[in-house]
């Protein structure tokens, strides 16, 4: 009889091995959403310029400022429930993507201008400034037009979109190279090129603030949209600093701004419109 049930005990043994290896597996707990990750760390990481004004920079009391970065301040107030819930990360214009990619920011709020160059390496929300760019010079300069500097020194800032522009549609122009705006701005005054192309708005707050210089009229390519940036495939962000843009668009916050940061660097009768992007609704 011992013998009998031997065999019996092992079948039902394998049958219930079997039994449990048909039993469908249990899903895997879901990753938590990069909302939640934000919200989990209880802080907000921004990239942001700290020699751009009037966008990004650090006054005085050491204190970043500017339009872009009280933009930030306001995002980490609605999604953490407190304006000083947010880290801002120093960048320059070549760093902007690298930072995004390595995972060193959330998000960039530094005065990039959306390019299909761009877009390929990172995910743009909609806008919130438009610009064009263009060229500053001294007073006394012969250059009277864009090509006159077909033959000269004209200083960029690298990775800007008029270094992308300039290397791309004038390859054999001279170009002098800076990583910080600040540097570019220093060079041209010191005469060590002559002119500096950059996003028009901060050539017009430079040269009301340093009398003696000119923007050339003409402009180095089409006006384009400004927007944050996300990382490459975070839509969860990228959708949620649009509804945000749009909600603040109704509070006309980015008005607000403007008056707080942009108009006293622009002429009187430049419109609003004409700069920002309430809401994130582009017209181009």
């Amino acid at each position: 009889m011992k013998k009998l049930l031997l065999p019996l005990f092992a079948v039902a043994l394998l049958a219930g091995c079997d039994k449990k290896a048909e039993e469908p597996a249990k899903p895997a707990a879901a990753a938590a959403s990069y909302i939640d990750k934000i919200k989990a760390r209880d802080k907000l990481i921004v990239g942001v310029f700290t020699d751009k004004p009037p966008f990004g920079f650090v006054n005085e009391a050491g204190r970043y400022v500017g339009f872009d970065t009280d933009i930030g301040r306001q995002f980490a107030k609605d999604l953490l429930g407190d304006e000083n819930k947010v880290e801002f990360v120093a960048v320059e214009p070549a760093s902007r993507i690298p930072f995004l990619q390595s995972d060193k920011v959330d998000l960039i709020l530094a005065n990039m201008t959306v390019t299909p160059e761009r877009k390929e390496a990172v995910d743009f929300t909609n806008p919130n400034l438009k610009v064009a760019v263009q060229a500053l010079v001294p007073n006394g300069s012969a250059v009277k037009n864009l090509d006159d500097l077909a033959t000269r020194t004209t200083i960029v800032t690298t990775g800007t979109t008029a270094d992308i522009w300039l290397t791309k549609n004038h390859p054999d122009w001279k170009l002098l190279k800076f990583e910080k705006n600040s540097e570019s701005l220093q060079a041209l005054s010191a005469g060590r090129g002559d002119a500096y192309a950059q996003d028009n708005l901060v050539l017009f707050s430079w040269a009301k603030q340093n009398p003696g210089y000119r923007v050339l009229e003409e402009k180095l390519g089409d006006e384009a949209p400004i927007a944050p940036a996300v990382k490459k495939g975070n839509i969860e962000l990228r959708d949620w600093v649009n509804a945000e843009l749009a909600k603040l668009g109704e509070e006309k916050f980015l008005l607000k701004l403007y008056d707080q940061y942009v108009r006293k660097e622009l002429s009187d009768d430049t419109k609003p419109e004409s700069v920002i992007v309430e809401g994130g609704k582009w017209q181009g």
